[in-house]
């Protein structure tokens, strides 16, 4: 029976091969072969990880580090996103039922995602899983996707209720990744995709059009995202007196959001050094884009110049807005150490019930998970400021832990 010192062996290995490799120095008539092998042994070990997530989830060991779910617990240790950790967590449930999938996974004939789609698709029917392991050992992942989608739509007892359960399920987020650049994904039901669809294809001719007439030739893809772009942009427009073209009214500014500015940046209209020009929550612009957001915006600003909120107190409850502004310009996400949440509630570290008042100073920002954690199970953040671990009741570095001064 495999233990973990045989795993972590063979890790060591493969660390060492890492260590030794010059890619430059690899034979050119090596470089795919070598490529391939190393594909194999990632392949192998995602095939594994997928295989145990499973058990991962079941040992718990997530809990005590203050996570809410394995998914998270793993997408911290491996690096990844917490999305991709379900799926993976998902298919590592889904495998019980699919014995054929499994066995192709251990015998690396397919990758993760490729037995995601043929699981998802075959839904427990051995013969649609043989069709599908055949496609997915000859075709793309593409190809795969379509080809599941027929499966599981042709073995589907019930579509109306699945379609129900997909609705419920939608979801949409967006985020910005590190080059800067802001993505938008969304899932439902295909009903409401075609949709979307079908008012975006009009708009992606007239965008092609617009282009060619202008002289520019870009990828369609450049045309969908200002099809996408050009629907918001349209609800949200302001009517135009010298335009007699119908508009569609006005119902919120382009952005309610904080706008992390230093005022020397302003001033000179870039950053220098360490300076600050941020949207709270998605990531930098450029000052230039800051002062077009000022002219024609409702959002709140907050420079390094502005009035000094750091040592205001009040005796509410509740932070006043100018405290609110200033912590998020602080702490956009929740003041824990590896979560990266923006919808976050202001959490006072005394008990207000014992200061009767509120201060910055006092004052952290904690999503609502970790909110939870600390009023229900007694976690704390550690001592200090900013992004800081936080512990349950019998750490060692719980406030309350910590050594008394002795002052006599």
């Amino acid at each position: 029976m495999l233990d973990v010192a045989e795993v972590r062996e063979e890790r060591d290995r493969v660390a060492a091969l890492l260590r030794a490799l010059e890619p430059d120095a690899v034979a050119l008539g090596d470089a795919e072969p070598m490529w391939d092998a190393f594909d194999k042994i990632e392949r192998h070990a995602a095939n594994a990880k997928t295989l145990l997530a499973r058990r991962v989830e079941e040992a718990g060991t997530w809990r005590r580090r203050g996570q809410r779910n394995a998914a998270e617990g793993m997408a911290k240790k491996s690096g990844t996103n917490t999305g991709a950790a379900k799926r993976q967590l998902e298919l590592s449930k889904q495998l019980d039922q699919h014995p054929a999938t499994e066995t192709a996974m251990r015998n690396g004939e397919i990758s993760p995602t490729q037995a995601a789609l043929v699981a998802a698709g075959a839904n427990g029917d051995p013969a649609a899983e043989r069709r599908l392991l055949d496609k997915a050992r000859t075709t793309t992942v593409a190809e795969l996707r379509d080809a599941a989608g027929r499966e599981r739509a042709n073995g589907d007892p019930d579509p109306e209720a699945t379609e129900r359960r997909i609705h419920a399920q939608r979801r949409a987020r967006s985020w910005t990744d590190e080059e800067g650049r802001w993505h938008f994904n969304a899932m439902g039901t295909v009903r409401d995709g075609s949709r979307v669809a079908r008012v975006l294809e009009g708009l992606v001719n007239e965008e092609f059009t617009a282009a060619r007439r202008e002289g520019r030739r870009e990828e369609r893809d450049a045309y969908v995202f200002d099809a996408f772009v050009r629907v918001f942009r349209e609800q949200d427009q302001q009517p135009d007196e010298t335009d007699n073209t119908p508009k569609t009214k006005h119902r919120c500014p382009s952005y309610l959001s904080i706008l992390r500015l230093d005022y020397e940046a302003l001033l000179r209209g870039s950053t220098a050094g360490d300076e600050l020009c941020e949207i709270a929550g998605l990531g930098p612009v450029p000052v230039t884009t800051a002062r077009t957001l000022l002219g024609e915006s409702i959002l709140k600003l907050v420079v390094t110049k502005g009035a000094d909120v750091a040592n205001v107190t009040h005796l509410g409850r509740g932070p006043r807005v100018a405290q609110k502004i200033a912590l998020l310009w602080q702490s956009p996400c929740c003041s824990v150490e590896g979560c990266t949440r923006t919808r976050i509630e202001f959490d006072h570290r005394e008990p207000w019930a014992n200061t009767k008042h509120t201060k910055l100073a006092e004052l952290d920002a904690l999503c609502g998970f970790r909110h939870d954690l600390k009023h229900r199970e007694g976690w704390a953040l550690v001592d200090g400021s900013g992004k800081r671990p936080m512990v349950p009741p019998d750490h060692p570095d719980h406030p309350k832990n910590r050594p008394k001064d002795d002052t006599s």
